[in-house]
């Protein structure tokens, strides 16, 4: 991720605050955090069709795309898991992308509990 010219300017000012100040100016940006109106996630999946030739970089996009609600921090792990058994495995594209669309169903179906 790069920053854009803001954001390094930001950090350059940051840095040369005392450090019980940027306690404070942490405290500042997470309440300003609150006023930003951000759009809202779907509750329930979008509905994209599975492609008939799609790799398992695509089927990644495309299941973020259909469960936007999902963090997908946290769900890195099994995801890089799983490509590294495709890329450096030699497992099959169509059988990996099975278990990513089943590894994002049960994320989402412990989202919603």
């Amino acid at each position: 991720m790069t920053m854009d010219r803001t954001e390094k300017r930001i950090l350059t000012l940051l840095r040369e605050f005392p450090p019980d100040a940027k306690g404070q100016v942490l405290a500042f940006v997470e309440f300003l955090q609150t006023r930003i109106e951000r759009p809202a996630v779907p509750a329930e999946p979008v509905a994209i069709p599975r492609p008939a030739e799609e790799t398992v970089v695509k089927a990644i996009r495309r299941l973020s795309a259909t469960y936007p609600m999902l963090d997908r921090g946290k769900m890195l792990n099994e995801t890089s898991s799983l490509m590294s058994q495709h890329v450096l495995g030699g497992r099959e594209a169509a059988e990996v992308i099975d278990e990513l669309e089943r590894l994002f169903q049960a994320h989402f179906e412990r989202l919603r509990g």
